[in-house]
């Protein structure tokens, strides 16, 4: 059964069932009785593309994500995806799988099948995000910001997280650091390096070098090597998936973790404290991130202002069996 059965029966034109069906409150109390009477009767059901259209909205963000296998954007797609459904908004997902040059495509699509978009960690350049936000409007931003238009922010202070790891390594004796890198594109890989330099300035005594890495547990383990002739006996990894793998690689090598050498890692995902040994990480309200980055979506759609200011979020620095005093 249609629209035009519905109309038919209650004896109302089409577009009166629409406005009906599409919540207008208008529309007389007891004609619209009778329309959502027919609409019963007959078990007739507004087609959601055509509601979407008449309304000018589709109840749907649309979130862009560089990696979904990583568990870090799983919770911040978890906790997103709750808060929006408890006010009946639905979640569309696309995964630029660390494709750069995706990502604007990926997000302008995005936009134009929904209501807003969220761009988590995009690897885009400056330049890049500065020309496509003003073109995704709602738009809400994860560990980025933007100069072009008032664009809410979400973002975690990674260079203070890795400066305090770094400190913790050189209290317990460590002189000699490596840091094994994110991926080159990752504006947190960026903040993580600029947190660094900070560190040398403090701490001038110490040796700290860099090792190509990546944010994947193959990447870690396929950093074994390096990281085991490099000299250095406190390890800073990029996240805790490449620790992982890191620690895997080194197990299989014989290289014992913290005696051999001690490493960090960085996001204090789930299953950090339950690797052998535990991971000393710095904890990121990931899920706090999702459920903020809703609200913040929320004000702009009802409100149609972006003038949200960016919240910053300091990382907890979790200690665990990873590190330990330098081998004597």
């Amino acid at each position: 059964m249609g629209i035009a059965d519905v109309a038919s029966m209650a004896g109302v034109s089409h577009a009166t069932v629409s406005r009906v069906m599409n919540g207008n409150t208008t529309v007389d109390a007891d004609i619209a009785a009778r329309v959502r009477a027919a609409a019963s009767e007959l078990k007739y059901k507004p087609n959601p593309v055509g509601r979407s259209l008449a309304l000018g909205k589709t109840d749907t963000i649309g979130i862009v994500v560089p990696d979904l296998s990583n568990p870090t954007f799983q919770a911040i797609l978890r906790g997103l995806s709750i808060a929006a459904a408890r006010d009946g908004y639905r979640v569309l997902i696309a995964d630029s799988s660390e494709v750069r040059s995706e990502e604007a495509i990926l997000a302008s699509e995005a936009r134009r099948r929904c209501d807003g978009v969220v761009l988590c960690a995009p690897r885009m350049s400056d330049a890049e995000l500065e020309e496509l936000a003003p073109t995704l409007y709602p738009l809400v931003l994860i560990n980025r910001t933007t100069e072009s238009v008032p664009t809410p922010s979400l973002v975690v202070d990674y260079g203070q997280g890795i400066q305090e790891l770094a400190a913790h390594l050189v209290e317990l004796g460590h002189r000699k650091l490596a840091y094994l890198t994110g991926p080159d594109r990752s504006a947190s890989n960026v903040q993580r390096l600029r947190g660094l330099e900070k560190f040398t300035a403090e701490f001038p005594n110490v040796e700290l070098q860099f090792i190509p890495g990546g944010n994947t547990f193959d990447a870690g383990f396929e950093s074994s090597d390096a990281v085991a002739s490099c000299g250095a006996t406190g390890i800073l990894v990029f996240n805790d998936v490449a620790a992982m793998g890191l620690l895997s690689g080194l197990s299989q090598r014989g290289i014992r973790v913290p005696e051999d050498l001690s490493l960090t890692g960085f996001d204090d995902m789930p299953f950090a404290r339950y690797t052998m040994p535990p991971l000393t990480t710095a904890a990121v309200p990931i899920s706090d991130l999702g459920d903020l980055a809703w609200r913040r979506m929320r004000e702009q759609i009802q409100t149609n202002d972006a003038a949200s200011p960016t919240n910053y979020f300091p990382p907890r620095i979790e200690l665990r069996g990873s590190t330990g005093p330098v081998k004597a």
